[in-house]
């Protein structure tokens, strides 16, 4: 909750419930309108009708659009800031209900495991969302609609909108709405103990490269071998394991590099 409302504080906001958002005359403008197309889909995943058009534009414009409009134009990315912290507020409080007996290292390792970028690219596909992207004529269109940064950035922009527009709970709505109910939350839970997941769950919380293994030794006759493996994340040995298989040991290193990236937080 403290790193939600840090995020939120540090966020100036104009917003009056029910009314168009009006932006002071020095700031940037959104890219432009959306298309009919657009704000049909728009009204559909929402289930109401925006009060203002311009927070879902800006939500909807990619940052190549900047740099054919000679910086006239805001991106996404501020929008991505709010909406990342009132995603993780009400998913916080929807694990927090579910499970009344976890701690909160385990809660906070269960909401990484559905707000990492891949889950959110994955449900940004679930509504389409890359198909209304407004993206530069000089960017790669088609690596950008399908891009899981590019998706996962638009929908907690998309999230942040609905929150200017409206308020917390119609966010809450839309994100129950197109997250909660695609997750399976007993399901997340019990994979607590897979520390390879976890790692991989962490590091892309974390925005690092995935975590590589590597077999360092393997020692003793064929029926008592025994590998000691590595495990680096973005470059760095991170942790190490030694045991009669190879996917155990990797079970290991990943366990210790989890511990190492615990006692750094």
């Amino acid at each position: 909750m403290e790193k939600f409302w840090h995020k939120l504080s540090s966020f100036t906001l104009h917003r009056n419930r029910g009314e168009a958002v009006v932006y002071p005359e020095n700031t940037k403008k959104p890219a432009s309108s959306l298309s009919p197309e657009t704000a049909i889909w728009l009204k559909e995943i929402l289930c109401f009708l925006p009060s203002s058009t311009e927070p879902y534009t800006t939500a909807l414009t990619h940052r190549s659009m900047i740099n054919d409009h000679d910086m006239t134009v805001v991106s996404n990315q501020r929008l991505e800031f709010l909406g990342d912290a009132v995603l993780d507020l009400v998913i916080s409080e929807e694990l927090y209900t579910s499970f009344p007996d976890s701690d909160e290292g385990k809660l906070s390792s269960n909401r990484a495991k559905i707000v990492n970028r891949k889950s959110l690219a994955g449900f940004a596909r679930s509504i389409s969302l890359g198909n209304h992207l407004l993206i530069g004529e000089s960017a790669d269109e088609n690596r950008i609609r399908l891009s899981e940064s590019s998706l996962a950035d638009a929908f907690e922009a998309l999230i942040g909108a609905i929150y200017i527009d409206r308020d917390l709970e119609e966010a809450k709505k839309f994100i129950r709405r197109h997250v909660v109910t695609h997750i399976d939350l007993k399901k997340i839970d019990d994979i607590e103990h897979n520390y390879k997941s976890r790692l991989i769950e962490f590091t892309q919380s974390q925005n690092m490269d995935p975590p590589l293994y590597n077999v360092v030794s393997e020692e003793g006759a064929e029926h008592e071998k025994r590998f000691t493996v590595e495990v680096s994340c973005d470059g760095k040995i991170c942790g190490n394991g030694t045991a009669g298989r190879k996917k155990d040991a990797e079970q290991i290193a990943a366990k210790e590099a989890l511990g190492l990236f615990e006692t750094r937080a």
